[in-house]
């Protein structure tokens, strides 16, 4: 916060990360961080309200599911998800998902 003008300048969580982890990962793989930014457009509100994306290593996407109904049913979305998923980082970065049953945080 700037206190001599009173205003406050906001940066988002991705930009920060893609900062840091620059210094240490290939491009490529810091791309990754914009999955926050791209979720919900990508698989959907009614998936996005029951599952987050979680960890990334490797091409493998982590995505914590409300459910084990939840879990069955991406299982059946998976290859279109990825798809989508890669369609909106531009890049194929994601090759699998593995869903993990935890608690969802918005």
């Amino acid at each position: 916060m700037d206190k001599k003008a009173g205003t406050t300048h906001l940066t988002h969580i991705s930009d920060i990360l893609s900062k840091a982890l620059s210094k240490y990962r290939p491009p490529q793989e810091t791309e990754i961080t914009r999955i926050w930014e791209i979720w919900d457009l990508a698989i959907g509100t009614s998936i996005a309200q029951n599952a987050k994306p979680d960890t990334f290593k490797n091409g493998q996407l982590q995505v914590i599911v409300s459910s084990s109904v939840w879990i069955h049913q991406l299982k059946f979305l998976e290859k279109e998800m990825i798809a989508n998923l890669n369609a909106r980082l531009n890049t194929p970065l994601i090759t699998h998902l593995r869903f993990k049953i935890g608690e969802i945080h918005y």
